[in-house]
């Protein structure tokens, strides 16, 4: 099997998993695409927000439930379920991986999937037939290393494993449940976006590490940064060479960016 893809996903609102729009349909697509080339993943790792920690875990039960950790939405959505298997061996070859590059992460036997992993999974490999397993985002986790997490777990690629940063392109929620505390123009949201892309283009890891102080609107994009910090993970695990290629760049809720992007494997 070639080199697996990596690719950093933005899951918008739980309501996405019943509203897919375009973006949901782009990540069809581009799941089906990824069977055609290199086979259905062998497994998927995936680092969310929703699921944060002091020091990292990785989810070792071999059949998560469905977390529904949200308040406030219509019945609809939590009936549903994703019932993909998770994979005690990918955990613990993820553990020793990251033993290797000196990084300590415990393994919970009981972890279930959270909505910033099931949801987008549910667009991507609707049947849940992909193993997932998950990583923790710890609670005081730089962009540094988040990278360096997800270089510790470049070869899985090669295993036909793939690596998946959950988060947000925008995520300001203020804006999404009180529009008129939102300023009048809305631009924030593309001009941030932009930026991002841009850099990730040009492959200036060193400025998206300095998003906070370089990045146009960064404080009305991410008024806290868990969601914007998956896509370092995702960096990290690219290699040498890959070019980017954006999968999606809708908007939700006229606030949240729903941009995907893939690193293609070779």
């Amino acid at each position: 099997m070639a080199r697996t893809p990596v690719s950093f996903i933005s899951h918008g609102s739980p309501m996405y998993a019943l509203e897919p729009g375009p973006a949901g349909a782009a990540l069809r697509a581009w799941a089906a695409a990824i069977d055609d080339r290199y086979e259905t993943p062998a497994a998927v790792v995936m680092m969310s927000p929703h699921w944060q920690t002091q020091g990292l875990e990785i989810m070792g039960s071999p059949s998560p439930e469905t977390l529904h950790d949200f308040g406030g939405f219509p019945p609809a959505l939590y009936t549903l379920s994703y019932p993909a298997p998770g994979s005690p061996a990918t955990a613990a070859h993820v553990q020793g991986l990251l033993r290797q590059q000196g990084v300590t992460a415990r393994i919970h036997e009981t972890r279930p999937f959270d909505h910033g992993a099931w949801v987008p999974m549910m667009h991507l490999w609707p049947e849940a037939n992909v193993p997932m397993v998950q990583l923790s985002l710890p609670y005081d986790a730089t962009p540094k290393a988040l990278m360096a997490i997800g270089f510790a777990l470049q070869t899985l690629r090669t295993r036909g494993v793939m690596v998946i940063g959950s988060g947000s392109m925008t995520h300001n929620l203020r804006h999404v449940f009180d529009p008129a505390s939102a300023p009048e123009d809305l631009g924030y949201v593309r001009g941030f976006a932009d930026w991002v892309l841009d850099k990730i283009e040009a492959s200036d890891t060193d400025s998206l590490i300095d998003f906070e102080r370089l990045a146009p609107h960064a404080a009305l994009a991410h008024p806290t940064t868990e969601h914007f910090l998956p896509l370092f993970f995702a960096l990290g695990a690219v290699t040498a060479g890959e070019r980017a290629t954006v999968l999606t760049r809708e908007v939700y809720l006229d606030v949240l960016a729903m941009d995907a992007i893939a690193w293609a494997g070779g």
